[in-house]
């Protein structure tokens, strides 16, 4: 089951449109990929999405399942959304009560366990070693967990296990924290220890697995830490998401998207192959299918069909699908989601000030400046840093040539 719902306040305008794992990655990608080929790849055939923020970006991508091989009759994916009807329905309120109101469908799969998974990190893993931990060391409940950097800890449910494995404490993201044992965000349950734990009756609703589920569980069911070693980013912030595709254009690559033993599937458009331009320079990019360059790039991601207009530098940046960038135009160190104008002689990322965003001073403090999906740009604006355009916004809604760093349009 894999949770695909929720919208990450710390990605601003890329949630706004759309849900987290619906978020474009690496050009061609989108963030669900992952967990959907890890499925696949692990022999995992029988896969549940659970939505709900703004799920139709996300539906039309995946579809019936078809290029995850999931579009059976027996088995392949399922798309579960909210409801309203007898019993349980409404809302989902967490990852808990999102499983909570799906436990009928569970229940119809005839299975002894249960795979749980977030949809919004970028990783690749084969989920049969752990299984196969979680069974041969008789577990209720398996937590996938690796090690994080301690000024990160604060990011994620943090585990405290003791020498054989065995998860003596877990807190959701604590303040502070003497472990630095992350939770993946990956659950293994035993159906019935699943089902009880989802159904007690207590106090308050336990709505989320890491704030009320497993803290409640480990001083009464066996709960064990599986700990992974492999390339694993939450891409949960708009810095950590620049970051995890700003690496893949390093010479070694901690995540290699060219294993053919481990291929990534995706939903790819009928686009022609990429092309350069003969006065162009490129340089340590990352180029889609469909995407012209006839400017400069470089060190940036460019998605299907995006077009970079003679005399145009685009340099650290991530540019997704269908952006057309003018003659002139200079972008540097941006997010730039679908679909954005940025006509003739636009500077995105001029000047030195980097005065923090004024509405997410916490997340948008190191520069990067975001563009929302099909904003249109008025010719020769110069933006800053940390600046935040929301989608749709047209040439009337900036006041001035001039917008200045920690800004929003």
């Amino acid at each position: 089951m894999i949770m695909a719902g929720g919208a990450s306040e710390a990605l601003s305008v890329l949630t706004s449109v759309r849900s987290e794992p619906a978020i474009p990655f690496a050009g061609k990608f989108r963030i669900v990929d992952f967990p959907l080929s890890n499925c696949v790849n692990s022999n995992i055939f029988s896969v549940a999405l659970l939505t709900q923020h703004m799920p139709r970006s996300l539906n039309d991508h995946v579809g019936v399942g078809k290029p995850w091989d999931l579009d059976r009759s027996q088995g392949g994916l399922r798309t579960l959304q909210p409801y309203l009807g007898r019993g349980i329905s409404g809302w989902q309120q967490g990852t808990a009560d999102s499983v909570r109101r799906n436990l009928d469908f569970v229940e119809e799969q005839r299975v002894d366990t249960v795979l749980i998974l977030a949809g919004d990190h970028i990783y690749k893993m084969d989920y049969r070693p752990l299984l196969r931990f979680h069974h041969e060391q008789t577990a209720d409940a398996t937590i996938a967990v690796r090690r994080v950097n301690a000024f990160e800890a604060h990011r994620f449910g943090i585990v405290t296990s003791s020498p054989d494995g065995v998860v003596t404490d877990f807190e959701e993201k604590p303040h502070r924290s003497r472990s630095t044992l992350a939770s993946m965000g990956i659950y293994v349950f035993n159906y019935e220890a699943l089902v009880a734990c989802l159904n007690e009756e207590t106090e308050s609703p336990r709505m989320d697995f890491g704030r009320d589920i497993l803290p409640a569980i480990i001083c009464r069911d066996r709960v064990l830490a599986y700990p992974f070693e492999g390339y694993w980013a939450d891409v949960g912030t708009l810095q950590a998401y620049w970051e995890a595709n700003m690496a893949l254009l390093g010479e070694s690559p901690a995540l290699d998207l060219y294993d053919p033993e481990w291929v990534i599937h995706t939903r790819s458009e009928e686009q022609p192959p990429a092309k350069i331009g003969p006065e162009a320079r490129v340089g340590g990019n990352l180029l889609s299918n469909g995407s012209i360059v006839e400017g400069t790039a470089e060190r940036s991601i460019m998605s299907p069909g995006v077009f970079v207009s003679a005399g145009a530098v685009v340099r650290d940046s991530v540019v997704m699908n269908d952006t057309r960038i003018g003659p002139g135009a200079v972008v540097e160190r941006a997010i730039i989601d679908k679909e954005v104008e940025i006509p003739e002689g636009v500077h995105i990322g001029a000047g030195n000030d980097n005065t923090p965003n004024r509405q997410l001073p916490e997340h948008l403090n190191t520069g990067l400046t975001v563009i929302g999906k099909r904003a249109q740009l008025p010719r020769g604006v110069r933006v800053g840093h940390n600046v935040i355009i929301n989608p749709g916004v047209t040439p009337d809604a900036f006041a001035g040539e001039e917008i200045p760093s920690g800004e929003t349009v």
